[in-house]
Order: structure tokens, then sequence, then C-alpha cells
């Protein structure tokens, strides 16, 4: 084998090792920090004192904490209603939008906005909305001649106001994914579907849907990470309240590090949830692989 031959075999590797590293070192090397500090105990004011090693006793007092159970139940309940609405909202305006409409480009503009703002701002701005006395929600309520509505303090409707919020700001995400997806379809399937005699229902759920099932997917679980993840606009709005009624696992976490100050337990509860994630993201990914390949 020649130089230059060897030299062009090794090229990709070397173009692709500081990636490698970069990752390893972001991504690997916390995981792994974190893993091991879940077997220890590490208070957060004795910082500087070295971790006291207490083996699986963390996960033991997590798995018969209440309302770490509470918080997963939350998590589970707000992620799948969020990436659901998300999903059936996005496609429905992708589907209003798929043909060419005067005015698209601003349409997409404006539908872009809301994942432009920070999250602390989307907190701030919703809990405004939903504030009792002056919020803009309970004024339209109100001047229908309805009492106002608790939707932070009522915990029968908290998680619900929360989610809202949170669509709010995501849907257009998953709205220019969904468009991409349809206009990627082949006119040529349209075409065909047509000349048998498809109806527009029939052409969506056989030819469309079926085609984008990828599309879907891959958006199904950025959403769903990016849901697992959510802490600012939650914090922001309720604090978990009232009572745990909002309080997510990516809360909850936060409050064992820097309010209960066990930095060891905390990791226990980053464990947990990164496995949740890994699982649930493989889960959909193989599903959404099996069903293309149908």
């Amino acid at each position: 084998m020649s130089t230059t031959t060897l030299r062009s075999k090794k090229s990709p590797y070397l173009f692709l090792l500081p990636a490698v590293i970069f990752m390893v070192v972001i991504l690997i090397v916390p995981i792994v920090s974190g893993l091991r500090l879940s077997f220890f105990q590490w208070q957060l004011r004795d910082i500087a004192k070295a971790p006291t090693f207490v083996g699986f006793r963390n996960y033991g007092e997590l798995f018969s904490n209440e309302y770490f159970w509470e918080s997963v139940k939350v998590t589970i309940m707000f992620t799948a209603s969020v990436v659901s609405l998300e999903i059936i909202a996005g496609m429905i305006l992708a589907l209003l939008l798929e043909e060419g409409v005067a005015g698209l480009r601003l349409f997409r503009t404006l539908f872009i906005l809301p994942i432009m703002v920070a999250p602390v701002v989307v907190g701030v701005m919703w809990r405004f909305m939903y504030n009792p006395a002056y919020g803009k929600l309970n004024y339209f309520i109100t001047s229908m001649g309805f009492e106002p509505v608790g939707w932070l303090s009522d915990p029968s409707i908290a998680l619900f106001s929360v989610i809202i919020s949170e669509v709010w700001q995501w849907t257009p995400f998953v709205f220019l994914l969904c468009l991409a997806g349809l206009q990627g379809v082949p006119k040529e399937l349209s075409e065909a579907a047509t000349v048998d005699g498809a109806n527009y229902l029939q052409m969506l759920f056989r030819v469309k849907l079926p085609y984008m099932a990828s599309i879907i997917g891959i958006t199904a679980v950025l959403r769903l990470i990016d849901a697992f993840r959510s802490l600012v606009v939650i914090l922001n709005l309720t604090n978990g309240g009232p009572g745990v009624s909002t309080e997510v696992l990516s809360l909850h976490l936060y409050k064992l590090a820097f309010t209960g100050q066990r930095l060891g337990l905390a990791s226990t509860v980053a464990v947990i949830l990164l496995l949740l994630i890994v699982c649930l993201s493989i889960f959909l990914i193989v599903k959404s692989v099996r069903r293309e390949e149908r």
C-alpha cells in the first residue's frame, strides 16, 4: 500500500479527532463524574471536604422518597403532553401552509419568533398573563362574566398552564421540521395516489405521514430530550408549586443541589433522568425505523 493511499484513508479520522476529543471532554467526562458522585455523600456547604462513599444509599433513599416518584409522574405527564401537542399542532400548521401561499416567508418568520425568546423571558411573560389580578387571560374571562381562574395557584390546572407555555414556545420548531418533511414528499407519489383515486385523508395517512415517519420520529426525540430537561420556564412560573404539582425531575434535582445542598443525591437524580431520556429516545428511534422499513 502506497503512502498516499494510507494517508487518504487516515485523513477522515484525523479530521474527526478534534470533534471526538471535544465530545469526550464536554460530554463523557461530566457523565462519568456525575455517575461517580451519585455513590457519594457530599454537602455543598462542605465542598472543600472530600466526599464520603455511601454506595447505593442515595439510590435507596431516592426510591423510597414519595416526592421523587411524584416528580417522575409529573415529568412523564408533562413530557408526553408537550411532545404530543407540539407534534399535532406543528403538523396542522404545516399542512395548512404546505401549498405555496402568499406571504409564506412572513408566516415562517412570525412562527419562529417564540423560539428566539429566552426561556426566562417566556416564564416571566406567561406569569404576567396568568396573574389572577391583572393577567390578560383572566381579564378576558371576567369580561365574559366568568369567575377568574387560578392558573398557577390551582393544583388541578397548574401543570396544564405550564404545558401551554412550553407548547407555545416550541410548536414553531416542530412546524418548521414538519413543513420541510411535507415539501420533501416526492410529487410522483402524490400524483400516483391521486390517479388511484385517493382522497385527502387517504393521501395524508397512506402517503405523506408514512414517508415522513423518520422526520416525525427525530422531531419527537429532539423534543422529548428538551422537554425532560425543562427547568427555567417552570422555575419562573411556579417553582414546582402549588405543592409539587409542577415539580419535574430537573427542578427536583435543582432543589436537591442548591436548596438542600445534597450534591450526591442530586447526581443520583441526574443519572436516573439521563437513563430515562436514553431509554425513551432509543424506543422512539427504533419504533420510527421499523415503521419506515414497513
